[in-house]
């Protein structure tokens, strides 16, 4: 059989349920899986002390530190609160409500990811430090002010690894994926507090305590010593993602943001959920559980569990198989290992290797024998947007084949339509997902049955104008989402068509992706303003 053929077939296998009708029954069986573990699974559906929503009140300048699966970001977040705007100008521009400064950006090593809890932590406190004296030095020196912080900073933190929490500044890790090797059970907020602890010695110059207030000349010294920091919110990234656009964004009286939703690295959601949806153990979690009605939970929808709609209707295919057989923590996180851009990449090159095994004349490049040796950024940044001529040379710098011309058109070709398919799948399930999890939570509805298509309905209303439409914003962030050609605008196209043919009562209701950029951070800063407001 013809690498064409065999190549035909592969695409079939990641593609042939991309159809309105598979899609929706999908939806169908992700909502009714994610409301069954909801009231029944205590390893998803986890509970955060967010009990309510931000006002767009909230002030004050606080410490923020995003942890992501790659990256690690801090900086300075400075929430403005209600800025009114010139009433003399209805056009004039909203004023800027978030306000960001020192901001630092860095990725996480392997070899933090692999090593003791104790070194990744002492490598953030480094990171935290390294900002803060930042902001010192940019600060103006005056005789009477020793530090412009005062003694201890407010801190919001954004861990994107799952949680056990009962108070908004204390979390206990659990189980972690995206090749991180650290046990659970750690305290993070103790573990950041230690790491930072070094730093908060006091500075000496030659053997000597430097800052005495008897010499003036040690003003600019007495800057160097960092304030302590106080833990004011630790929270999941998703949970940060849903706050960070709720308070950015005034909402019109027919705008709410209803979901937060990570692609990035991983994958991840959150929503408001009533109490009595959740498993009742869950409860004993919420400082103040009888006077709680509503709480923002974090879903974990990837985790084991969560992707029995995808074998019901046999969605995954071997190349899936392998890789959560052969991941650091196997079939942990299954959905994720589908849709998720540490993943993406290896499914690729696990596909495109099957199908040159096939052909007995062609001689794989060594390198593309080698687990993630694909990266998901190659795939968007060179395999999405290059021409051929590019991209053949690009692929024969980063896998080259001891057979000469082995890239030819025709391998180009496939792996290009192998990566085209796996992007198109990944957002495709993601949407399924959304528009399920929005159904479990009654923001729309998916009827389990064929009724009247939304679309002619929706027209009808909106001809004898009595079509006012209710806008549900998905706050999303993450590197996947954002910045992979094509497919923002995929996972878009299909929310639109599930919520449209879903259920007539969806007429008057439209789901919106809206970017909450850098969510983490900022999302972290909002809560450490919100302390006050929740329960």
């Amino acid at each position: 059989m013809s690498i064409e053929s065999t190549g035909a077939q592969a695409i079939t296998a990641l593609t042939n349920f991309i159809n309105e009708d598979k899609l929706l029954d999908l939806a169908s069986r992700f909502s009714d899986t994610y409301r069954h573990l909801a009231k029944t699974s205590e390893e998803h559906f986890l509970v955060t002390p967010v009990t309510a929503l931000p006002t767009g009140k909230e002030k004050g300048k606080f410490l923020s530190i995003d942890v992501g699966g790659t990256n690690l970001r801090v900086g300075f977040v400075e929430l403005m609160g209600e800025i009114e705007k010139d009433a003399k100008d209805e056009r004039s521009q909203p004023v800027q409500k978030i306000r960001r400064s020192h901001e630092k950006n860095w990725p996480i090593e392997e070899h933090l990811k692999m090593d003791q809890a104790e070194d990744l932590f002492t490598w953030i406190g480094d990171c935290i430090s390294n900002v803060i004296k930042d902001a010192l030095s940019d600060t103006p020196v005056t005789e009477s002010v020793e530090s412009p912080f005062g003694q201890e900073l407010l801190l919001g933190i954004t861990f994107s690894f799952p949680m056990e929490q009962t108070r908004l500044s204390e979390a206990k890790l659990l189980p972690m994926g995206k090749g991180f090797a650290m046990s659970c059970d750690l305290n993070l907020g103790k573990m950041l507090l230690a790491g930072y602890a070094r730093h908060l010695v006091e500075p000496r110059l030659n053997g000597q305590t430097v800052g005495g207030d008897e010499n003036p000349s040690n003003k600019r010294r007495k800057l160097s010593r960092l304030p302590r920091l106080r833990i004011a919110a630790i929270t999941n990234d998703t949970v940060a993602t849903f706050t960070s656009l709720a308070y950015a964004v005034k909402a019109a009286p027919n705008s709410r943001v209803a979901m937060g939703l990570i692609v990035g690295t991983g994958t991840n959601a959150t929503v408001p959920m009533k109490i009595q949806e959740l498993h009742p153990s869950k409860k004993k979690y919420l400082a103040d559980p009888e006077n709680v009605d509503m709480v923002v939970i974090n879903t974990e929808w990837t985790i084991r569990g969560t992707d029995q709609p995808l074998v019901d209707l046999n969605i995954k295919t071997k190349w899936d198989l392998e890789i959560s057989e052969k991941c650091e923590t196997p079939h942990f996180q299954p959905f994720e290992y589908m849709t998720a851009g540490r993943y993406l990449g290896e499914i690729v090159r696990l596909v495109f290797v099957d199908l040159i095994s096939n052909d007995p004349g062609a001689q794989l490049p060594p390198a593309l024998g080698k687990k993630n040796a694909v990266p998901t950024k190659f795939l968007s940044e060179v395999l999405a947007r290059a021409d051929d001529g590019t991209l053949i040379r690009e692929l024969e710098k980063n896998y080259a084949s001891s057979q000469s011309a082995f890239w030819t058109s025709t391998k180009v070709e496939l792996i290009r339509d192998i990566a085209h398919a796996v992007q198109q799948r990944s957002a495709a399930l993601i949407a399924a997902a959304c528009v399920g999890l929005l159904d479990c939570v009654h923001d729309i509805s998916l009827d389990r049955k064929e009724k009247t298509g939304v679309i002619e309905i929706r027209d009808e209303l909106h001809q004898h104008g009595e079509l006012e439409l209710e806008e549900l914003v998905i706050a999303y962030a993450g590197g996947t989402i954002s910045q992979y050609p094509g497919w923002l605008e995929t996972c878009q196209r299909w929310i639109d068509t599930l919520v449209a043919k879903g259920s007539p009562s969806n007429a008057t209701k439209r789901v919106v992706l809206r970017e909450a950029l850098d969510g983490g951070i900022v999302g972290a800063g909002v809560l450490a303003g919100m302390t006050d407001n929740i329960a």
